[in-house]
């Protein structure tokens, strides 16, 4: 399952919750009578958005059951997820974050950096959270630094700039 939002906090007192987006494409993920799932205490479970509306650019949404601001309140914290077969295909070039994770990343040279931990910023000033060991460094998820970037085999080539990799040493 991937990740379209992470639940901020409850908002007013009929147990709605504004959600922070983590898809480029609310208006079609976030929808009344769309169904998402969230684990909590090891358990995943399918919930319905009643109704959503947008304050500031994130969603306002209210949930099947959920009726109180405490019952909203228990939920933050928690990603709301759908199967990866609902995704919106993108435009050859571009990348789900959860395409990302877990890749490896070498220079062009064949030097292992380490593996990709987590995807920072939105569209256009995104950073590959790349770590080894105990050590992050970010990279810039651009074209002219990573040259090549292929989830299928798990891989990512960098030409970083001078001094980037030392950064975090």
């Amino acid at each position: 399952m991937a990740v379209v939002g992470r639940i901020a906090r409850a908002h007013g007192n009929r147990g709605q919750v504004i959600v922070n987006l983590e898809t480029d494409f609310p208006d079609v993920r976030f929808q009344p009578g769309a169904e998402m799932f969230i684990r909590r205490g090891g358990m995943v479970a399918s919930v319905r958005l009643t109704s959503v509306r947008f304050q500031r650019g994130r969603p306002v949404v209210a949930l099947d059951g959920v009726e109180t601001m405490n019952d909203a309140a228990t939920l933050a914290g928690l990603e709301l997820r759908v199967p990866i077969e609902q995704l919106v295909p993108l435009p050859a070039g571009t990348f789900y974050q959860h395409d990302l994770v877990g890749c490896r990343v070498e220079t062009m040279d064949g030097r292992f950096v380490g593996t990709v931990r987590g995807v920072e910023g939105s569209a256009g000033t995104s950073l590959l959270v790349v770590g080894r060991g105990d050590v992050d460094t970010l990279v810039p998820l651009a074209a002219a630094i990573c040259t090549l970037i292929d989830p299928a085999e798990r891989r990512i080539v960098i030409d970083p700039p001078h001094g980037l990799l030392d950064l975090n040493r």
